[in-house]
């Protein structure tokens, strides 16, 4: 059973005009915009933490598959691109993510080719090939979560 999600909660920090609190559980992190459009990078934007999440969940995944089969893995890494690309109608945009996977270890051109076809079943990854639904609310400023 998957460990129960925990809400994400962020605030606007005194690094103005973008900068972030973001706190998740006992963590806290910052976020910003780079200086180019106006922030002061105090921290990762926002499209930078979804590649970091894409790219820890890959990790996590061929780590978890890896494991489950006793495979001679040592280390993996992932580095994540993020491009806004004209859609295949021409008309629209979509989102590209692009993974580059290195990983080490004894392991034979099955194995590798393996782990590449299981990066796709990451969660995240998978999240983001499906579309979301957002809902927005309105807290009570009053009450405190």
């Amino acid at each position: 059973m998957a460990a129960p999600k925990r809400s994400v909660v962020v605030a606007e920090s005194a690094d103005k005009p973008y900068g972030q609190s973001v706190t998740i559980g006992p963590h806290t992190l910052g976020a910003d915009e780079p200086e180019a459009v106006g922030g002061h990078d105090t921290g990762p934007s926002p499209y930078e933490y979804v590649m970091a999440g894409l790219g820890a969940c890959t990790a996590m995944t061929l780590r978890m598959y890896a494991d489950r089969h006793g495979w001679p893995l040592e280390k993996i890494s992932v580095a994540v691109r993020h491009k806004i690309v004209a859609g295949s109608d021409g008309k629209t945009a979509e989102d590209r993510f692009e993974r580059t996977i290195q990983v080490e270890g004894d392991l034979t051109d099955g194995q590798r080719a393996q782990l590449l076809e299981i990066a796709d079943h990451c969660p995240v990854g998978r999240t983001l090939q499906r579309s979301s639904t957002i809902i927005n609310a309105l807290g009570d400023p009053s009450r405190v979560d």
